[in-house]
């Protein structure tokens, strides 16, 4: 059984191009930075968690819920094969039981903050805005985008960003935890207009304080779909995973 079943619906994605070595503390053991033509990518994402199960149950009001996470790209190699995955520097929720169970069992980085959500449509355009508040300081994420949707072109920049199937989260400078994320190929929307209001130092840390002074190298609007995350397994150091890493140098 999937320990979490869900949909996540309505992705805002903005893409911006840092300097590999802002991330190098961050990286889970095992796993390696995962570039686009040579590009290496932190993304805000923000979008609904819908109809969402834990281990197959529905938790009252713990079942449609916002998100927002900062993230970066990675891939291991496992049995001569690219696994290709994200990672996630701080994951936001409205719920503190959300929090609790994913930084207890998964080891990742959530944080509770009163959150809100706005989807709007009208004949021509959808507009998305995803917002949250720390220590009372607003933050915001709006995208404005066709009302059609078109599929992910093979080969771009956005097949990139939303073709990722691994979860990786440091443990420590010898082991991290892996889990399997399973969707079908999203579509996409074509977005017109943005805006972002976010502190990135005060939301997510000094290291992440020159986000404040740039423009997203891309932004984008995913319609997302049904998803399974899938139990954890624990990546250690050991000599056969010291051999293939050797192997891979």
């Amino acid at each position: 059984m999937s320990f979490l079943k869900a949909e996540w619906r309505k992705l805002a994605i903005a893409n911006y191009t840092l300097d590999k070595s802002v991330l190098t503390d961050f990286i889970p053991f095992g796993t390696e930075l995962d570039l686009w033509n040579g590009n290496c990518f932190v993304s805000l994402v923000g979008f609904m968690f819908k109809n969402t199960k834990l281990l197959g149950v529905k938790i009252p009001y713990h079942i449609d819920f916002e998100e927002v996470n900062l993230r970066f790209y990675v891939k291991r190699l496992e049995n001569n094969t690219w696994k290709r995955g994200v990672v996630f520097i701080k994951e936001i929720v409205p719920k503190r039981a959300l929090t609790f169970v994913a930084n207890t069992i998964y080891n990742e980085n959530y944080e509770t903050m009163p959150m809100n959500h706005i989807w709007r449509e009208n004949e021509n355009s959808k507009e998305i805005e995803y917002s949250w508040k720390k220590n009372g300081a607003e933050h915001s994420f709006k995208v404005n985008a066709s009302k059609e949707s078109y599929t992910i072109a093979p080969g771009s920049e956005t097949e990139f960003i939303t073709e990722h199937y691994w979860g990786y989260a440091k443990i420590s400078s010898k082991k991290s935890n892996e889990y399997e994320v399973t969707h079908p190929r999203w579509n996409v929307y074509e977005v017109k207009d943005f805006e972002i209001n976010v502190d990135f130092g005060a939301v997510y840390g000094k290291s992440f304080e020159f986000l404040n002074l740039m423009k997203p190298h891309s932004v984008m609007l995913a319609e997302g779909s049904e998803i399974t995350v899938e139990s954890k397994k624990t990546i250690k150091n050991t000599p056969h995973l010291q051999k293939q890493m050797r192997g891979n140098i």
